[in-house]
């Protein structure tokens, strides 16, 4: 499976034409997820009220890209109800994921291809 990695340092990937560079990118490499380190991601995102999320999710499902948010989420996630049910479900799917490291996303993309 081709992932394409985001460095975890550079600008954070809130406004739609960062992510749709970022798609761009993926498809350049024939990439079928996208792993971006918690990061990159800005306060907004996780702030499911802001659509940040909801907008950067909707953009990969309609290119069918998968997204994995790699990293430490735990302070956001114990601030909101709403986003831990978010984070819950994702993880349940085939389309975004939140695991904590890199170990854990090997371990889901284990899981996904067998």
């Amino acid at each position: 499976m081709q992932l394409l990695r985001v460095d975890a340092e550079g600008a954070v990937l809130g406004d739609e034409r960062a992510v749709m560079d970022l798609i761009g990118d993926a498809f350049a490499e024939r990439a079928e997820w996208v792993v971006v380190p918690v990061e990159r991601l800005g306060p907004e995102f996780f702030r499911l009220r802001s659509g940040v999320a909801g907008a950067v999710v909707q953009k990969f499902a309609n290119y069918r890209l998968g997204l994995a948010v790699v990293g430490d989420i735990s302070r956001y996630v114990a601030a909101s109800e709403a986003l831990r049910d978010f984070v819950r479900e994702s993880n349940r799917g085939r389309q975004l994921w939140f695991v904590p490291d890199e170990a854990a996303l090997e371990e889901r993309l284990g899981e996904f291809i067998r």
